[in-house]
Parts: structure tokens; sequence; C-alpha cells
């Protein structure tokens, strides 16, 4: 089972439909059942039945989550694999010691994969869809997957299976997050 975290405003709102419902729609797609829980609800650990969390991206303007990075302490206690799709990047940056700063993107952007992980489509660069106005450095000791020309676009933890992704693998590029759910069966 996969565990979806709701970074929006508040749970149930428009941001689960638009950033989470997607990716439950490719877990389910992937033969995966899907938990769904909003930030603010979080404990301090994830339910034992989780093979996987995944932290779902929010609207453009949709960034009060960055002002309470202790809910996601629990993030320093899990060993099961970690997604987090933009806003989710943001989460795992900030809970491991990386930072956030201004830096917007909207649309369709070119992403060059600087360091080749299976996570990523195996080629030198692809297209995805950006929806941000933050951007992030990453945590000390954590690799930087791919870039676009404004900022970083995918970062993984060396020592966990934890990774950001700042573009949204749901809208284009739904293999990725298939990828991930199958490193969660493994």
């Amino acid at each position: 089972m996969i565990l979806l975290i709701d970074p929006g405003f508040r749970a149930d709102s428009l941001p689960r439909d638009e950033f989470v419902s997607p990716v439950a729609r490719i877990a389910e797609r992937s033969g995966l059942e899907w938990k769904y829980r909003h930030y603010a609800a979080m404990d301090d650990a994830i339910p034992t039945d989780m093979e996987g969390v995944i932290i779902c991206g929010t609207a453009l303007k949709d960034n009060g989550f960055l002002a309470c990075p202790d809910s996601f302490d629990w993030l320093h206690r899990t060993e099961i694999p970690v997604l987090g799709i933009c806003a989710g990047m943001q989460v795992l940056c900030l809970t491991f010691g990386g930072s956030v700063k201004k830096g917007c993107e909207i649309g369709m952007t070119d992403v060059y994969v600087t360091a080749p992980h299976f996570l990523l489509p195996g080629v030198s660069s692809f297209q995805a869809y950006e929806l941000h106005s933050h951007s992030c450095e990453p945590p000390p000791g954590w690799e930087i997957l791919a870039v676009s020309d404004r900022c970083i676009q995918a970062i993984r933890d060396p020592l966990h299976p934890r990774f950001g992704l700042m573009f949204h693998p749901e809208v284009r590029n739904d293999r990725v997050v298939e990828v991930f759910l199958e490193l969660c069966r493994a």
C-alpha cells in the first residue's frame, strides 16, 4: 500500500483532486492500493502497512506547508521509499537541511539529466510539466539527478530511498511514478 500525502492548505480541498488523484490513478493502474492523508493529520510515524510514501504537489500559491516543517519530522524515522513531487521535493529539502527559494516555472520545460538514474527516463533530456513558485537547493550530500534552465529538477538521498522531483510526472512522464512504485514493491 502507498501513502499519498497532501501538503495542500486543507484536507480534501481542490489540490487533492488536482495533485493527489492523478498519482492515485497511477498507483491503481500499477496494481497498488493507496491511502490518503493530509500532512497536518500525520502522527509521528507512518502506518506500518505502507510500502512507500508519495508527497504530492499543491496549487501554485498554496505554500502554507513551508511554514510547518515540524509536520514532516516523521520523514527522519521512515526507511521505506519516499518520493516528493514539487511541493513534496520542497518538503524533503527543508526537512533534511536544504533550502527553498522563490523560483517560478509554469508549463512545459526541458529537463536535462545530469546523473542517470533508473527513476528517470533513460535519455539525456526530456520534456516535463512544471507548476511551482519555489525552487530548491538540496540537502547536503544529496545528489542532483536533473536540472532545467531555471532550477534543479530531480534529487536523491544517496543513503536512503528518498527522491525529489520539481516537475509533475503525474501530468506527463507518469512512467517515473510507475518506476518508483516498482521500487516500493521490491
